[in-house]
């Protein structure tokens, strides 16, 4: 897959979160789910935006569930 093509993400994290936390993390699209986890939805420009992601994530110390690419 070339580097310079955004690609869709999900990623799922334990807890809920405001969808206004969505500028924190790169304006992915956030919805709460019923089982108690966030989902993070969006397109990601390349792998170092996908880190910068995961990277905030971590500074906050939340939880990682799952990471799925949708679709390149």
């Amino acid at each position: 897959m070339p580097a310079d093509i955004p690609s869709l993400y999900e990623l799922r994290i334990a807890g809920h979160f405001e969808p206004r936390w969505s500028v924190w993390f790169d304006g992915l699209t956030l919805t709460a789910e019923p089982d108690g986890t966030t989902l993070l939805r969006g397109e990601l420009a390349d792998q170092a935006a996908l880190h910068g992601v995961l990277q905030r994530i971590r500074d906050a110390g939340l939880s990682i569930l799952s990471i799925t690419l949708v679709q390149p």
